[in-house]
């Protein structure tokens, strides 16, 4: 890997050599000898210096699109070789939101555990307004969450896409489609105050001029795992899931999904974390569970 490119890409993103040799540990007379061995070597010159400013010339910024691949690139390469054959220590504190905690995350979890044995994991779970309040507070290290909503103060990453779905007994005799003035009259449970699934529903209703408080719900619990059962229990009673979290029960008939015409449920589950740099087991983990999805 050559040096001269990460030298250049600092000096690039600060404009300032005082700056990127503090960065790089390095002196500012080593970061102005790798700069001129570039320029040399490609002939042109990538920074235009007017006293004590620095900006990128047009032959640096075409440099530096491509030093930002070529980093990026080997930057990945480690990560995946550490993947398949290193083995790390260390502590890593998840937090998920309650879909992802139940449907999602388990089996990940374990084949994690299974191919870094050293690596001390805990796993907490909430709605998604509490995992992302721990965040905050550096209660854990990574969150993992569902729903539409983004605070400024911390750094999302889709992984993967989820659907939302209103679903009942299988012997109801509503039909396989309703408009959404028919969703507004039905016997609904949902989700609590705070959870990824209640606040998509709730933007959907909003982007058709309607309010939650205008729905006909009969209960609000604090878990899909609650919900279900009380579906099986009152097959004529609806409530809006995940589609991750009903999959074996459609395969048993025990529930059957109801369309909604024009009512656009679909939503990506997120990684968050705070700003800042990656740790490199945050970073491992993160790419571990990209894989395995």
């Amino acid at each position: 890997m050559d040096f001269r490119l990460t030298v250049f890409v600092c000096v690039a993103h600060n404009l300032n050599f005082t700056r990127a040799a503090s960065e790089l540990h390095i002196s500012q007379p080593a970061i102005s000898r790798h700069i001129r061995e570039l320029e040399s070597a490609y002939k042109t010159q990538l920074f235009e210096r007017s006293g004590h400013k620095v900006k990128l010339t047009v032959s640096g910024e075409t440099l530096l699109r491509y030093a930002e691949t070529i980093l990026e690139t080997y930057h990945n390469l480690q990560l995946e070789m550490n993947l398949l054959t290193g083995n790390f220590s260390g502590e890593l504190s998840i937090g998920a939101s309650t879909t992802i905690a139940q449907y999602i995350l388990p089996p990940i979890i374990a084949k994690f555990i299974s191919r870094f044995p050293d690596v001390k994991l805990t796993v907490t779970s909430g709605n998604t307004e509490q995992i992302e309040q721990a965040l905050e507070k550096h209660e854990i290290d990574i969150g993992l969450v569902e729903g539409a909503h983004r605070k400024q103060s911390l750094k999302y990453t889709a992984f993967q896409k989820d659907e939302l779905v209103l679903i009942t007994g299988v012997n109801n005799k509503i039909g396989d489609e309703i408009s959404l003035d028919e969703l507004i009259a039905l016997p609904l449970v949902l989700r609590e105050t705070g959870s990824g699934t209640l606040e998509v529903i709730e933007q959907e209703l909003i982007r058709h001029n309607k309010k939650i408080s205008q729905m006909n719900i009969l209960l609000q619990l604090g878990s899909t795992e609650s919900i279900k059962l009380f579906i099986e229990n009152s097959p004529s009673v609806f409530a809006i899931v995940s589609i991750s979290a009903v999959a074996k029960e459609l395969l048993r008939n025990t529930f059957k999904v109801v369309e909604i015409n024009g009512f656009e449920l679909g939503r990506e589950f997120a990684y968050v974390v705070n700003h800042g740099a990656y740790s490199e087991i945050q970073e491992r983990f993160l790419r571990f569970l990209v894989r395995e999805l």
